[in-house]
């Protein structure tokens, strides 16, 4: 229910007030409502889903019943001892065993009440597969898609995808689609399966502006939005948040503006703070991300870190970072403040910049490979998005590695694209654009890559002659490409090579784009307890204020063991906080 702050009268009274409309504050805002509880969503943007809106929106919760079909050998104990491997001392190990322990329960609950749900595909594995408790499928589940027809006038208030994950100006596919639109021309099936989400999209195109046939990001915060709709929560968008109002007893309110419009409003079971991180705070990103240019990050918008700043004001404790002794760093040493993803940028025709994450589709597949500034390899390229963010910074200490040169020749090209460039491109004029504004450089020899990339031809020579080998030999001794599930997973097995991960560039001509280590989000937040309370200097709850999503201090502690470790705990703490606030 879309809603004015003018409607709604000063000193007016709810029972929990959430501030953030990502999939963690929407998730916890739909959970107190299920309760029964008096809610009121608040988005300081024009849109809603923040960051989640923009992913794929995958949540890894082990344990849930769709899951377990998948693999009925999953335990706790088994999940546990992977986090525990995974993550060790980096946080706290009740903080996980919380979320392994209530994972589950806020899937059953929301799909048994709202009209949230989940698939699950049998084939998705853990990124650190290597680990013991480690699965192939069965804890990522992501939502399924959705019909955004059902929203009516309120499907303007979802934030629309990026651009260039999408095709046919604005058609959003996820990889079912992907896969059927790749065989248009090689099977009746795939030409019948394109055809009708082709069709759906031009006509939804002139009847709504947009397509409505929602996947992935899109589909879950459109399920969210309606299943809240129907519960008649009030949400602001376009609102700020100025104050947190705080006494002896606990934080007791909020004061918020829109439009020149002020209120205070009283929230008696809680606060939830769900805003999305300090990734755009301009003090804490230098602090905690140097080096890291604020233009590479995909993240949402709105994640400004401001009502992180409220927090702190009222006795809030900022996560690893303000740690108060050495002793304490060392006994919680996150492995980065941020997560990351390899990015590539370009100028859209409006004058913003396209930020592409390279998570799975380019990187790790035969006929790619990764080079810094002196043309040589530094990395496995077919590690997750979080280890390469990880991997280039710290390799950029010794040899220059930011940017890096994503690189393949032709036939990888067409045949998986690369970054903003579709699969299926081939030289010629589809190209021409991009290499017109510098986005993809292109070369008739590897001589040639050499002059325009600006390395040594000798060395480039070099890295080819070396790599081309390996992927002869299906085997990787310099970086170990390909020797996990994880890593063959995303390869390409239909090539029949021995490793699927690895394929030599030998069709010229060959191309290169510029790779930036992203932040797609916060790891570092507020510290709190295993009910998602915030915690002051002396480790004590602040009665009704919680913080869950990236305001929230990662359970992973800078690690990404699997996909959607963001998302899952972010939904399984707003669960938590969202039964706490209404039932102290």
């Amino acid at each position: 229910m879309h809603a004015s702050l003018d409607r709604i009268a000063d000193n007016e009274s709810f029972d929990v007030v959430v501030i953030g409309a990502g999939g963690a504050g929407m998730s916890a805002a739909l959970f107190a409502a299920i309760d029964g509880a008096k809610v009121l969503l608040v988005e300081r943007t024009e849109y809603l889903g923040g960051t989640t809106a923009l992913s794929a929106a995958t949540s890894w919760v082990p344990l849930t019943e769709k899951g377990l079909a998948i693999d009925s050998s999953d335990t706790l104990e088994k999940a546990a001892k992977f986090l525990d491997l995974a993550v060790g001392e980096r946080a706290p190990r009740d903080m996980r065993m919380a979320f392994l322990e209530n994972g589950h329960k806020a899937v059953a609950k929301l799909e048994a009440n709202s009209h949230v749900q989940y698939q699950v595909r049998p084939v998705h594995p853990d990124y650190l597969s290597e680990l013991d408790g480690a699965v192939r499928g069965g804890r990522a589940i992501e939502p399924k898609p959705f019909d955004g027809r059902l929203l009516g006038e309120d499907l303007k208030l979802v934030r629309p995808p990026i651009p260039e994950f999408t095709v046919l100006n604005g058609m959003m596919v996820d990889r079912d689609d992907i896969a059927h639109l790749l065989a248009i021309t090689k099977s009746f099936k795939s030409f019948k399966y394109s055809v009708k989400i082709i069709l759906r999209h031009m006509v939804d195109r002139m009847r709504y502006g947009r397509g409505t046939r929602l996947v992935m990001g899109n589909a879950l915060i459109a399920r969210l939005l309606l299943s809240l709709i129907e519960r008649k929560v009030p949400i602001l968008t376009r609102t700020t948040l100025e104050a947190l109002q705080r006494d002896e007893r606990g934080v007791f309110g909020v004061v918020l503006s829109q439009n020149g419009v002020r209120r205070t409003l009283a929230a008696s079971g809680g606060v939830i703070l769900a805003s999305g991180g300090f990734n755009r705070h301009p003090e804490k990103r230098a602090q905690m991300l140097p080096g890291a240019n604020v233009e590479w990050c995909p993240a949402g918008p709105g994640h400004t870190g401001a009502a992180l700043d409220l927090a702190l004001s009222v006795g809030a404790r900022f996560g690893a970072a303000d740690l108060d002794t050495p002793a304490e760093r060392a006994t919680q040493p996150v492995q980065s403040h941020a997560f990351w993803a390899p990015v590539s940028t370009r100028k859209r025709a409006d004058g913003t910049t396209a930020v592409f994450p390279h998570f799975i589709m380019d990187r790790g597949k035969p006929g790619m490979v990764t080079l810094n500034q002196c043309g040589e390899r530094f990395l496995n390229e077919s590690t997750s998005y979080h280890l390469f963010g990880l991997a280039m910074q710290a390799a950029n200490k010794s040899s220059p590695c930011i940017p890096a040169w994503l690189v393949c020749d032709a036939a990888a090209l067409k045949r998986y694209g690369l970054g903003m460039i579709r699969p299926g491109a081939e030289p010629g004029k589809s190209l021409a654009p991009f290499l017109a504004d510098g986005y993809l450089t292109q070369a008739a020899s590897v001589d040639e890559l050499a002059a325009k990339l600006g390395v040594d031809p000798v060395v480039l020579a070099r890295t080819f002659v070396a790599f081309n080998a390996s992927a002869a030999h299906g085997d990787d001794a310099a970086f170990q490409r390909g020797t996990t599930a994880y890593q063959r997973n995303n390869g390409d097995a239909s090539l029949g090579g021995k490793n699927p991960c690895l394929g030599a560039l030998e069709t010229p001509p060959f191309f290169a784009i510029r790779l930036y280590p992203g932040d797609i989000g916060a790891s570092t937040g507020l510290l709190t307890d295993i009910r998602a309370r915030v915690l002051d200097a002396h480790n004590v709850p602040i009665t009704g204020l919680y913080a869950v999503g990236n305001d929230m201090q990662s359970i992973m502690g800078g690690t990404y063991p699997g996909p959607g470790i963001t998302i899952g705990p972010g939904l399984t703490f707003a669960y938590l906080a969202a039964c706490d606030a209404i039932t102290r």
